[in-house]
């Protein structure tokens, strides 16, 4: 009964053996070189002949309506708000995807997951700009923070690191008990929405780094909404975030408010020296003076 199991089990695992060979060569039992097959299904895709970057994907389902672009964004760290200049500095990771059928191509039984280009100019990509933007650069350490996927349906993403520094309006009436709004925008340059919509991701299209650490602010809350503009060129679409920040009161209570009160407080002991104590009346007020004056030239 032992050696039945035992040959039973031993012929399951040499059919087992078989089956994975089977899987990992051809039927002429060479092995298949994936990413050989890579190689020539970019060259096919690709090819001149059959993709040309400069005309946009159909609508959806095949349709001449407007190429759907979703969004979604990774905030990596915010690193500067500025009062004097109404500004503030942002490091994210920007993601837009989009259907181009033009790019479907065999996976060869799910073998090929995704092909990875780092050539933007490769395949067609939306014109998006950053509205507010007053200054922005790439990463290039030690390569292009950037890479492009492309799945075995058509699906495009793109992925890239990028550093803004973005306008921020504010109103200071309230400072330092303020909180203000600042805004992301995002639009189309030059497609209108009749050939290109922009649209956030479903489900969480703006993810903030956890313990995130900001100067003298507190993210309090973010909103996702659109802002599609119209002008005599014709309809844009539009996205945008509102981050909503807190002033940290703790800062301006150590830094100017206690200091300043006890100024004030030490000024007044010169109402309990003597009428005839002029020199240490004088030198106290000056020096009282001269103390606020530095610590708000140090500011």
């Amino acid at each position: 009964m032992d050696s039945n199991i035992l040959l039973l089990s031993l012929s399951l695992f040499v059919l087992y053996v078989a089956q994975l060979s089977w899987c990992y060569q051809s039927p002429q039992g060479v092995k298949i070189n994936y990413r050989e097959k890579e190689k020539e299904v970019l060259d096919q895709i690709l090819g001149p002949s059959s993709y040309d970057a400069r005309i946009r994907p159909s609508g959806e389902n095949g349709t001449d309506g407007p190429t759907i672009v979703r969004v979604n964004l990774f905030v990596r760290a915010i690193t500067t708000i500025s009062d004097n200049k109404m500004e503030y500095s942002v490091q994210l990771t920007f993601r837009e995807q989009w259907l181009d059928e033009r790019l479907k191509y065999n996976d060869y039984d799910g073998r090929i997951k995704y092909l990875t280009l780092t050539e933007a100019s490769r395949v067609w990509m939306p014109d998006l700009f950053f509205s507010n933007e007053k200054e922005g650069h790439f990463h290039n350490i030690i390569m292009p923070n950037v890479y492009i996927r492309i799945h075995p349906q058509g699906s495009v993403l793109y992925s890239i690191r990028i550093s803004l520094t973005l306008s921020c309006p504010m109103n200071l009436k309230l400072y330092p008990l303020d909180r203000q709004s600042c805004s992301l925008k995002m639009a189309s340059y030059g497609w209108t929405t009749d050939d290109l919509i922009f649209l956030w991701k479903e489900g969480d299209p703006v993810q903030v780094v956890k313990n995130l650490h900001l100067p003298r602010f507190t993210l309090e809350k973010f909103y996702t909404d659109y802002c599609n503009s119209k002008t005599n060129t014709g309809a844009y679409s539009c996205l945008k975030v509102d981050l909503l920040f807190k002033r940290e009161f703790s800062y301006y209570l150590i830094q100017i408010y206690i200091p300043c009160c006890m100024l004030v407080i030490v000024s007044w002991v010169s109402f309990w020296l003597d009428q005839s104590a002029v020199p240490a009346r004088v030198s106290l007020g000056v020096t009282t003076l001269l103390t606020m004056a530095t610590q708000t030239s140090g500011k």
